[in-house]
C-alpha cells in the first residue's frame, strides 16, 4: 500500500507535532509500505494567510500525483484534513487552536472574528466527513467534541526515543525539558523554586522566546543557585537528565498531549502537572504515578518539596508511572495498523 502523511509546517519551527509525523512515517515505512511525508507551509498570521491555507488544501487533489498516486493518506493537521482523496484517514493532532478555546473575543479586530467563523465552517465540512476519526489524546477528543459535535477515538502512541530510556539513581534535582514559552509555564516552576523548602534545584532544558525573561527573574527572586538552564541538550545527555532527576515536572496550559510525561514515565519518574495542564492529566494519577496540582506556586511548590524529601516515595511513584504507560500506551505497529485499516 502506498502511503501519504498530509500535513502543514511552520519553517524552522519544530516541536511535537513534527516528531509525531515523522515516527508515523518511519513506523509506516517498518511495515514494508512506501511512505512520503507531504507538508505545506502554514502562516498563522496574518488572517487572510490561514483562509489561503484553508483554499489550498480544500484544492489539494492526491489523486491527480503525476501517475504517483497515494492508495491511503493519512491526514495530521488543520487543514491539511481539507485535501482530496477517495481513501483518508484522520489522525487529529489539533485543530486551528486560535479559532477555538484560544480565541480572544475581547482582544480580537473583526477580521479575527470572520476568520474563526470560516475556520469553524471549514472544519464542520471536512472534519465530518472522516469515518472513522482518530485524535492523538483524549483532551483533542473533547475539545473537537465541543467545538463540532464529532464524536472520535484517542490513539495514543509512544514518544521519539522511546526505547531508549531507562532509569538511574535519583539526584536532588526536577527537570523540566521543553520549549520555554508562555504555554509551557516554566515560570510557575521557577516561582515554585522560591518557596522549596527541600534541598535541590529545577533543571530547565530548552529553549524559546521566554528563556530571556526567565533567567531575569531567576536572578530577580534570588534563585540563581536553585536553578539551571541548561538550554538545548543533545539525545544522549537528555536521556541522562530524565534519568537521574527525582522527578519530572511538566505544568502546561491545556496540552494535547505531552511526550515530557511519557518520557518520564519510561524513565520510571514520577510526573508533576496541574490540574488544568489537559494531555498529561490522562497519565498521571495523583498520589498514584505523580502529584496533580492547582496551577499556583505553592502546590507546585509542595510537591517538589514531597519528591525531594522523600526520594523512596518518589521512585515507589515512578515505576509505578512506569506500568502505567506499559498498560495505556500501545506500540507504533498498533498505531499503524489502525490508521491504516488494517
Amino acid at each position: 500500500m502506498r502511503v501519504a502523511i498530509a500535513s502543514v509546517q511552520v519553517p524552522y519551527l519544530a516541536g511535537g507535532a513534527e516528531a509525531l509525523a515523522e515516527g508515523l512515517r518511519t513506523a509506516v515505512a517498518a511495515r514494508g509500505h512506501p511512505v512520503e511525508l507531504v507538508t505545506l507551509p502554514f502562516r498563522f498570521f496574518p488572517p487572510a494567510e490561514v483562509e489561503r491555507s484553508m483554499r489550498v488544501w480544500a484544492e489539494e487533489d492526491f489523486t491527480r500525483l503525476n501517475l504517483y498516486e497515494p492508495d491511503r493518506v493519512i491526514c495530521l493537521k488543520f487543514p491539511a484534513y481539507g485535501m482530496r482523496h477517495p481513501s483518508k484517514s484522520l489522525w487529529l493532532c489539533h485543530q486551528h487552536r486560535s479559532a477555538y478555546e484560544l480565541f480572544d473575543a475581547a482582544g480580537a479586530a473583526p477580521e479575527e472574528h470572520a476568520l474563526r467563523e470560516r475556520v469553524h465552517a471549514f472544519d464542520r465540512e471536512h472534519l465530518a466527513a472522516f469515518a472513522p476519526r482518530c485524535t492523538i489524546s483524549r483532551r483533542v477528543s473533547e475539545r473537537l467534541a465541543r467545538a463540532s459535535g464529532l464524536a472520535s477515538e484517542p490513539l495514543y502512541h509512544p514518544p521519539p526515543a522511546a526505547g531508549l530510556h531507562y532509569a538511574a539513581s535519583p539526584q536532588p534535582f526536577v527537570f523540566f525539558p521543553s520549549r520555554i514559552e508562555h504555554a509551557k509555564r516554566q515560570e510557575l516552576v521557577l516561582r515554585a523554586m522560591k518557596e522549596v523548602r527541600a534541598p535541590g534545584f529545577a533543571v530547565f532544558a530548552g529553549e524559546g522566546g521566554q528563556l530571556g525573561p526567565l533567567r531575569e527573574l531567576a536572578a530577580t527572586l534570588g534563585l540563581e543557585q536553585r536553578v539551571r538552564f541548561v538550554g538545548r541538550v543533545g539525545r544522549d545527555e537528555m536521556l541522562a537528565l530524565y534519568a537521574s532527576a527525582a522527578a519530572v515536572c511538566f505544568t502546561p496550559l491545556d496540552e494535547d498531549y505531552g511526550y515530557v510525561t511519557l518520557e518520564a514515565m519510561l524513565s520510571s519518574k514520577p510526573v508533576i502537572t496541574c490540574s488544568d495542564s489537559g494531555g498529561p492529566l490522562e497519565f498521571v494519577v495523583d498520589g498514584e504515578t505523580g502529584h496533580v496540582v492547582a496551577p499556583q506556586p505553592a502546590a507546585v511548590a509542595a510537591a517538589i518539596d514531597a519528591v525531594l524529601s522523600q526520594p523512596h516515595k518518589a521512585a515507589l511513584l515512578g515505576r509505578a508511572g512506569r506500568a502505567h504507560y506499559t498498560r495505556l500506551v500501545p506500540d507504533w505497529d498498533v498505531v499503524v495498523a489502525k490508521l491504516l485499516g488494517e
